[in-house]
Parts: structure tokens; sequence; C-alpha cells
């Protein structure tokens, strides 16, 4: 019985983090990063942002811009964006980007409404949390 709670437990664990399908439209919307750990296990937080990635999904393509969010609750940007598809390979999201100077994906570790993650090539994980404005009374 023991061993059948601790193997219940483990599958538990390992497919809570999943990613669906269903789960995609969550990449919509203003994003910060949070943290950043590297492959040799050390990590950088960052407790403030002056820069936020919006990302925009319809269909497996969209794209993410870099925003800086001001005090009277407008952006400014310019007209840059990087584009990307969303690529599901042996039940795994990645996020793939392409243009004329290279190409590059990231694989999608976690994703909520709040918060997800993904990992690059180099095996960094990058953590990002939902941005909320500051707000000013």
């Amino acid at each position: 019985m023991r061993r059948f709670l601790i193997l219940f437990a483990i599958s538990m664990v390992s497919c809570s983090g999943r990613v669906s399908l269903e789960d995609l439209h969550h990449l919509n919307g203003y994003w910060e990063i949070k943290e950043v750990e590297f492959s040799n296990g050390s990590t950088k937080e960052y407790p403030m942002n002056t820069v936020v990635d919006y990302i925009e999904l319809k269909d497996g393509k969209g794209y993410r811009k870099k925003m800086v969010p001001r005090f009277d609750g407008t952006f400014e940007t310019s007209d840059d964006a990087e584009p990307f598809s969303i690529v599901e390979e042996n039940g795994m999201f990645f996020m793939r980007y392409e243009n004329p100077l290279s190409e590059w994906q990231e694989r999608l570790l976690s994703l909520s409404g709040d918060s997800f993650s993904v990992e690059n090539p180099e095996g960094i994980t990058y953590y990002f949390k939902r941005f909320e404005p500051i707000k000013l009374d």
C-alpha cells in the first residue's frame, strides 16, 4: 500500500505541471520576468522591472513585444514584435521564433492564469508572472 501511495504522489506531481492545449490562451496579456534559473542551478531574481512583455496568441500564431509601462496606465513601445508559433512535439509545447537572422524555441514548462515558465535550449529557465500596474492614488 505504501508503494502505491508513493507512486500515486509522484504521478500527480509530474502531471500537474504539464501544459495543455486548453491552457495556451493564458499566454495572452502582459507579463514580467520574476526569476531566471541558469543551467548551473544559480538564480537571478527580478523584484522590479522597467520593461514587460506583451504576448498575443491566436490559432497557434502570435507575437511577443517589449512594453514600457507608464504611471498613467499606458505603455510605450516600438513597432518591433517577435512573431512566434506554438508547436506541439511529444506532448510538449514550444514557442518557436523565426526571423531573418535566427530561429530558436522555448519549451513551455508551466502555464496558468497568473504565471508561466519556459526553458531555452541552453537549459536556462525563465519564470514570468502576470504584470500588475502600480496604482498611484
